[in-house]
């Protein structure tokens, strides 16, 4: 288990949110739910304090904070994809009732940025190919969802 876990602070809905998370990738799971023994700022006696969750292996904390307070760029999850249906199934779900943006990132319908990424792209982008590389970046750069077959055929020239 690692020592430093993520906290992400949401205002009321931190259990919908690490039941949705969890829902998408294998090895995950809601792993303890704290309820609120008193009423607080983050809510009245009973409703949910705090969940602790696994999501891919990593272990999270979702926290019911109470006011809400917006996610930056400054922070994201990155995904590594095997390959393009799994690209376009987490895309799919995190950019619904979320935001898309540019280079395969998003916001998710909670406003947290999430990168959904081929697994691939790190050897186009660093590949021995110096041209071939230059292009995959530029392909990738008017991408808002990356798209691998497109990635591949500018690494290769076509």
């Amino acid at each position: 288990m690692s020592k430093i876990s993520p906290c992400l602070w949401f205002d009321g809905e931190a259990e919908e949110a690490a039941k949705f998370y969890v829902s998408l990738l294998p090895d995950s799971r809601i792993e303890h739910i704290q309820k609120n023994t008193v009423d607080g700022p983050a809510g009245k006696t009973g409703t949910v304090l705090v969940v602790d969750f696994t999501l891919a292996g990593q272990r999270f904390m979702a926290l019911n904070g109470g006011t809400r307070f917006q996610y930056t760029h400054a922070i994201s999850f990155k995904i590594d994809c095997a390959d393009q249906a799994e690209v376009d199934r987490l895309w799919d779900a995190l950019s619904d009732g979320g935001a898309i943006e540019q280079c395969g990132w998003l916001k998710d319908r909670y406003g947290v940025s999430w990168q959904i990424v081929p697994t691939v792209l790190p050897q186009l982008l660093g590949g021995p190919d110096a041209a071939g590389a230059q292009r995959a970046m530029q392909a990738m750069l008017k991408m808002v969802k990356l798209d691998i077959a497109a990635l591949r055929k500018a690494y290769a020239g076509g």
